[in-house]
């Protein structure tokens, strides 16, 4: 029986002549079925894929210089995207969408300083979505919003350094004291070269361009956790129930324009107006995450239930197209006993379409450019999730998605007077590490 966390093994030696140099290689494949059995401008089922490849090089085992990480991911993206064809929601279904390609991901050093390694710096391409805004809960779920939050995926240029993009930049990482980390980051303020209006996956088809000078991105944030590292547990006394919480902001100095007026104060939608939107200098957000464990069962300490939630918003409505979002939810670790490697989820999502935004849209229908019809407000979804180990190399993942208001409350584009209806998706995920 394989009982190897990967399905491979030791890769017929592979693996072990790589570690033998320092060296470690990890292959997971992500594949999905999603669908949507209900609402969307059209029904039906998809597959999409992720093929991930990750190698690592410890710098001490490999050449005897201590606390150097080098690291470089590549990413193979296969499959269809179901949200842009069938659901038309700002919310994706799947935190895997993207457009087929073989591209280079992250490639970054990572060294570590002072003694219990409480300060480390990453220099190279990195994708922010790995370390910042994070809640450690919430990565269980399939909807993308659960990873890289929709504020940033909207106002940020090209959805900003995340999956399936990533910028150049340094990050540090301090630990003054046990329980409280600091994460500080300065990138490119685009993930691609320029702003022409096409698809930056597109622009940046492999990932091998690292555009620098074009803005920059500025973000930091605080992170506080209980119980702290080191800490020890009395004999006799039960494990206390551990948090993390996180605060942070950032800013990014590049141009944006006005979600409504143009240069001369008109609105985008008058006849009169030249068409070109009033520009705005820098961007900023802040944000908040929290993950709480609130129940440890007493004789089984692999089942937990935890709370999570993050918040994030925006007081420049003006050339935002959102100003608010949520995610929020329990997870349920080994729900049924014996099945301490399975985990249930049930998590919501929620994002708030700014005024300027929704007011284009009224003034769209005030002169006559559209046909009298829904404006964009707000989009909500919740999930329900299951990871099933099949085996220790291979996740089974029943996933259920309900969005209530798709695209925010766009027209349907068969009937402009109507929105497009509330979507129920269905789908299934298997995790397989090689």
């Amino acid at each position: 029986m394989n009982r190897s966390s990967a399905l491979l093994g030791d890769l017929w030696g592979l693996r072990t002549e790589l570690s033998r140099r320092g060296i470690s290689l990890a292959i997971q494949e992500t594949s999905e079925y999603l669908g949507n059995v209900s609402g969307g401008t059209k029904k039906g089922f998809e597959y999409d894929g992720l093929t991930q490849v990750l190698l690592q090089m410890d710098t001490q085992r490999a050449f005897g210089h201590y606390g150097g990480l080098v690291n470089m991911s590549l990413l193979n993206i296969h499959g269809r995207n179901l949200s842009a064809d069938n659901l038309q929601t700002l919310q994706t279904a799947s935190g895997i969408e993207a457009n087929r390609a073989t591209r280079l991901w992250e490639l970054w050093y990572d060294q570590k300083f002072l003694e219990e390694d409480r300060l480390d710096v990453k220099i190279g391409q990195q994708s922010l979505d790995q370390e910042f805004m994070v809640s450690t809960n919430a990565l269980y779920f399939v909807n993308t919003m659960f990873g890289w939050p929709m504020l940033p995926s909207a106002n940020m240029p090209s959805g900003g350094p995340a999956y399936p993009l990533s910028a150049l930049g340094a990050r540090i990482s301090a630990r003054p004291v046990n329980g409280v980390t600091f994460l500080a980051g300065y990138f490119n303020g685009n993930p691609v070269k320029r702003d022409n209006g096409t698809d930056p996956q597109v622009q940046n088809r492999h990932g091998l361009g690292f555009p620098w000078g074009d803005g920059r991105l500025a973000i930091a944030e605080f992170q506080f956790s209980y119980p702290s590292l080191g800490s020890m547990v009395e004999p006799g006394n039960a494990q206390p129930l551990g948090w993390t919480y996180r605060i942070g902001a950032w800013y990014n100095t590049k141009t944006f324009t006005d979600q409504r007026i143009d240069q001369s104060g008109l609105s985008l939608a008058d006849p009169n107006s030249d068409g070109n939107a009033r520009e705005h200098r820098g961007n900023y957000a802040v944000y908040a995450v929290a993950d709480q464990l609130i129940w440890r069962d007493g004789t089984d300490p692999n089942r937990t239930m935890a709370l999570f939630g993050r918040v994030m918003g925006t007081p420049l409505k003006d050339r935002n197209l959102i100003d608010f979002s949520l995610n929020a939810g329990l997870v349920f670790h080994s729900p049924f006993r014996y099945r301490t490697a399975d985990t249930f989820g049930v998590g919501v999502g929620y994002a708030h379409v700014s005024k300027a935004a929704a007011q284009l849209d009224r003034d769209n229908i005030a002169f006559g450019n559209a046909p009298a019809g829904p404006t964009r407000s707000s989009e909500t979804f919740v999930e329900l999730t299951y990871q099933y180990q099949l085996k220790p190399w291979i996740q089974l993942q029943p996933d259920i998605q309900y969005v209530f208001n798709p695209g925010a409350g766009v027209p349907n584009p068969d009937d402009p007077s109507k929105r497009i209806k509330n979507e129920l998706v269905l789908g299934m995920r298997t995790n397989i590490s090689f």
